[in-house]
């Protein structure tokens, strides 16, 4: 039985993965790093401090340091966020639907608190959730199932028990190996990538998720 929701929060609450990747392009050139859109999907899903070691470990630099550039990063799509940033459609809708039928909603994003209250108060979303956890306080980021994991324990809930909803591959690793049950969507460019067939569940968006999606979801955990 499905007993407590967990949103993943950059790309499933908020359209925000094109506003990392701008903010990451912006940032990195400082310390000459050329991005491209395609590059910065390689650590979709990712903490900003390991985002940032990885374009390190591509082309080191001297200053500033990679808690400097990371810093930066959170500070900078902070900025374009107070922009740009909307609500990723179906996002109230779902919200509504878990309400209605009394399950218990958390968070589980890869970003630092910091980032986490900035978007829930612009999206006007503070009060939805009973529970919210960052990466940046486990040892390893997704796609390790350490956020999962703690999260379930502050809702006093199995992990077998809580269905996570996530847009990137490594945030569905990570609830996949928590034993979670799973609903990804996918950035619409990132849509036929084969590796999401692992999800439970598929949706092009937020707002295509029906009542018979909740009931097929239900009876993989038994329930008819």
């Amino acid at each position: 039985m499905i007993e407590a929701v967990i949103f993943d929060m950059d790309g499933v609450l908020i359209e925000s993965e094109p506003l990392w990747r701008e903010a990451e392009i912006k940032v990195f050139e400082r310390v000459g790093i050329s991005l491209t859109e395609d590059m910065c999907r390689q650590t979709t899903g990712f903490r900003t401090d390991e985002t940032v070691a990885h374009w390190y470990r591509f082309q080191p630099w001297d200053n500033p340091s990679q808690e400097e550039i990371g810093l930066e990063i959170e500070k900078t799509v902070c900025d374009i966020i107070d922009e740009k940033g909307v609500p990723a459609p179906g996002v109230k809708e779902i919200i509504k639907f878990f309400k209605e039928r009394n399950i218990p909603r958390a968070l589980a994003s890869s970003s630092a608190p910091d980032v986490i209250e900035h978007v829930l108060k612009k999206l006007d979303l503070a009060n939805e959730f009973v529970i919210t956890s960052s990466g940046t306080n486990e040892e390893f980021g997704k796609p390790h199932p350490a956020v999962y994991i703690t999260t379930a324990r502050k809702l006093g809930i199995t992990p077998s028990g809580c269905l996570a909803i996530e847009d990137s591959l490594a945030g569905l690793l990570a609830a996949k190996a928590a034993k979670m049950k799973t609903v990804v969507v996918p950035e619409k460019s990132n849509l036929e990538n084969p590796k999401f067939s692992i999800a439970d569940l598929i949706l092009n968006s937020l707002e295509d998720f029906s009542d018979d999606h909740w009931d097929l979801l239900q009876s993989m955990n038994g329930m008819q």
